[in-house]
């Protein structure tokens, strides 16, 4: 896959731009991997990307009821086909780590880029997503001074447990 970034979006993701950003005023050092599917497990449905564009219909299932109040977007979505969809510019921030720390820096917001793989803790991630995800991580190290790519994990710790242990850091460019 042949990526290339233009005016802080990368060329040929979906795109669809969520509220649930803010201004960026810090470099980019960071890459956060997270996962998401909703329900959990379930996936092929529109339920990350409504929650991201703040149109999810939390009366679908009520796992949805704890999402009603919630303002969160990742930079990146890779479904399990390996689909990518943008959310947020890489000149803005995502609101996508929450209460998170890195190296004593707290609200990891501020310098990383969040990047979500359709998935749950509980299984493994797919080819597909992996191969998207090694191209976009070196398409960012070529344009960011990034110095680290990390799991939500650990920068939440205690509080978040993605991308799980199912996922395989050896398949993606560190």
């Amino acid at each position: 896959m042949s990526l290339k970034i233009e005016n802080n979006l990368i060329v040929g993701a979906e795109v669809e731009l969520s509220p649930n950003s803010s201004e960026r005023y810090d470099d980019i050092e960071l890459v956060v991997i997270h996962c998401i599917s909703l329900p959990e497990g379930e996936y092929n449905n529109n339920y990350p990307k409504d929650l991201f564009l703040n149109r999810l219909d939390f009366s679908i299932h009520p796992s949805f009821e704890t999402l009603e109040n919630l303002k969160v977007s990742s930079h990146l979505l890779i479904n399990r086909d390996g689909t990518l969809l943008q959310f947020v510019p890489f000149d803005r921030c995502a609101w996508h780590a929450g209460q998170s720390i890195f190296e004593g820096r707290e609200d990891c917001n501020k310098f990383s880029i969040g990047i979500e793989l359709e998935g749950t803790v509980k299984e493994s991630y797919t080819d597909k997503q992996y191969l998207v995800l090694s191209d976009i991580i070196n398409l960012l190290k070529s344009k960011y001074p990034i110095k680290k790519i990390v799991a939500h994990s650990e920068i939440a710790a205690g509080r978040k447990d993605d991308p799980g242990p199912y996922f395989n850091w050896e398949k993606i460019n560190d």
